[in-house]
């Protein structure tokens, strides 16, 4: 098949488009700006488009809704015009919080809490509200493997012996490691859509405290876990939001993770993956740590000289 991918260039871009190439179809590069024109065009004789591309971390609100409503729109009547299927790569923040007691299911009403879930919610309107378009909606949980930057940070602070335990301890999350998320892409983009929207994840939630152990035991065998109480992550955040406003630069902690760090959790069921995609992820925390805290060493992202490397054969438990 010829595939168009939106985002070719990103953490989970890079391995989609390696995977496509792997297994013998045409990846097709697409970057921004989005001309409607020139994207109609560039999409002719493609038979599938995966949107990746979008913005995750900005100072105004504004700035995340014209990447991901006002883009996906482009994108989406771009696939319409081209005739071709649409694989919209949205996210579970645009579900809305939840624990690991009540976890969110795709019939559940959306509540967003944030301007970035609230984007990412609105563009998926965009997507369902076009006519004649065929489409599929992924929205994946924590997504995390080699090459990935958000995450990159624990690392290194648990190749120093200390991890910040910032937020609820108990508070769960829906991870995926990044090779289960493409086979479920590729999986959505093999299939005809049926316009669904589909959870990806894996089926055991992570809460703050096991995904900072893990860590640790992965990066040095183990490391100290420091409670940052609540008052200073809030005096931080608005720290956070002030130097973004000076700088034009999204901070680490800003108002917007604040909301996230003390939400109860975003846990999904992800049976309707098995069901309609036929995807189950394989990759557990522990395992999908020690391949990216590996692959950090292999391309001297903790510092100091690469590592040996660390491999894993596909269809096998390392």
């Amino acid at each position: 098949m010829r595939v168009a991918v939106t985002g070719a260039s990103g953490f989970i871009g890079t391995h989609v488009v390696a995977s496509l190439a792997a297994r013998g179809d045409t990846a097709i590069p697409i970057t921004r700006p989005f001309d409607p024109a020139a994207l109609t065009s560039a999409l002719q004789c493609v038979d599938v488009v995966v949107h990746l591309a979008g913005v995750v971390s900005a100072v105004r609100r504004e700035d995340f809704f014209a990447a991901n409503v006002g883009a996906t729109e482009v994108v989406a009547r771009a696939a319409r015009d081209a005739r071709a299927r649409l694989v919209h790569i949205s996210s579970l923040a645009a579900a809305g919080p939840a624990p690991e007691s009540a976890p969110r299911s795709e019939q559940d009403e959306p509540r967003p809490i944030t301007a970035y879930g609230q984007s990412k919610l609105e563009g998926e309107r965009v997507v369902r509200d076009l006519e004649d378009l065929r489409w599929t909606i992924l929205r994946p949980g924590v997504v995390y493997g080699p090459g990935d930057r958000a995450m990159l940070p624990l690392f290194r602070y648990a190749r120093l012996g200390v991890l910040p335990l910032v937020g609820e301890a108990s508070a769960a999350y829906t991870f995926i490691y990044v090779e289960d998320a493409v086979r479920a892409i590729l999986a959505a983009v093999d299939r005809e859509p049926a316009n669904d929207v589909i959870f990806i994840g894996h089926e055991r939630a992570v809460t703050s405290r096991r995904l900072l152990e893990t860590v640790g035991a992965a990066v040095r065998g183990t490391a100290m876990l420091i409670h940052v109480p609540r008052a200073l992550t809030r005096a931080g955040a608005v720290l956070g939001d002030l130097a973004g406003a000076l700088t034009g630069r999204p901070a680490t902690i800003n108002s917007r993770r604040y909301s996230e760090l003390y939400a109860p959790g975003f846990v999904c069921h992800v049976g309707r993956m098995h069901e309609r995609l036929g995807v189950v992820a394989s990759v557990d925390l522990r395992d999908g740590v020690l391949l990216t805290a590996g692959w950090y060493r292999d391309h001297a992202w903790l510092g100091g000289q690469p590592g040996p490397a660390l491999k894993r054969k596909v269809g096998t438990r390392s």
